[in-house]
């Protein structure tokens, strides 16, 4: 059980790391915005109707920087295909 609180402790404090990081970015280009939108809704409908999970929405922020495979490598780590991923991933920087 400790292992489990920790382990969701660190991946928390990654996930509020790479918010605060990737905020900037995400105000110096807001148009960018629905380009992430649209890598979220991709990885969405392969969840048939379910919400993508914050580390979703966290791998199409990386996406948005144009890292492209730490895009696709943290989407395919939260249970999405690769050929999904890789779709979702290419749309964000555009």
């Amino acid at each position: 059980m400790r292992t489990s609180t920790r382990t969701s402790t660190r991946i928390a404090g990654v996930l509020t790391g790479l918010a605060l990081a990737l905020g900037g970015a995400a105000l110096a280009a807001p148009a960018a915005h629905g380009d992430v939108t649209a890598c979220i809704n991709q990885v969405e409908r392969e969840l048939q109707g379910g919400e993508a999970p914050d580390s979703v929405r966290m791998a199409c922020y990386v996406g948005l920087t144009g890292e492209h495979e730490q895009c696709v490598t943290g989407l395919t780590a939260s249970g999405v295909t690769n050929g999904t991923a890789v779709s979702a991933c290419r749309v964000a920087p555009q």
